[in-house]
């Protein structure tokens, strides 16, 4: 596993994916033992989850939430971490876009992979594993970055002319290493921990 940037332990705020107001569906408890809860993905670590909700709480799809030690006033408490195929239908959904906007909001943290990537191996940049980004853009950012730091996705691209679009690259990147558990090099996120 590749570690790129400092990682944190614990996720602080998550995004709402979906919410279940009457659980997962593959429960098969009375209804009325059902309670509602929600999946989502954490900001840092992109950690996929199910939150148990707080009672007469209804959180809604792209909502920010608060899940760190303390008083929360949405989430009840995280249940469980999931795998990318435990999402409901409409959380795969969401993904993508709720994963692009932390991107987006976090920019900084993200354009610092362009300007901090290395070589894996001899023959593998970091920058390749990106979708997307073969050896004549890898080259093309990193000659760029010789001539100093990208500030701002807009500057990356103004610098690098091939290039678009890098929180969609990143974006992708993400959402196959959720994908894939057994994936070979992970930058953005944690492996599922493993089952004794």
């Amino acid at each position: 596993m590749i570690t790129f940037g400092k990682k944190v332990e614990k996720e602080e705020f998550a995004y709402i994916l979906d919410y279940l107001h009457y659980g997962r569906s593959d429960d098969n408890r009375p209804m009325y033992q059902k309670k509602p809860l929600a999946q989502g993905v954490g900001e840092k670590l992109f950690v996929l989850m199910e939150m148990m909700i707080k009672e007469n709480v209804i959180p809604k799809s792209h909502d920010r939430v608060y899940i760190g030690e303390g008083e929360r006033p949405v989430i009840d408490h995280v249940k469980k971490r999931i795998s990318f195929t435990e999402l409901t239908h409409g959380a795969q959904m969401e993904l993508p876009l709720v994963v692009e906007k932390i991107i987006l909001t976090y920019e900084t943290r993200f354009l610092s992979f362009f300007n901090e990537a290395y070589p894996i191996t001899t023959r593998l940049h970091m920058l390749e594993l990106l979708p997307g980004i073969g050896k004549k853009l890898m080259w093309g950012i990193i000659d760029e970055r010789k001539k100093g730091k990208f500030v701002s996705f807009k500057d990356l691209v103004e610098r690098v002319k091939s290039l678009h679009s890098p929180e969609k690259l990143i974006a992708n990147r993400v959402l196959d290493e959720l994908k894939d558990e057994n994936i070979k090099y992970r930058i953005f996120t944690t492996p599922m921990p493993q089952k004794r």
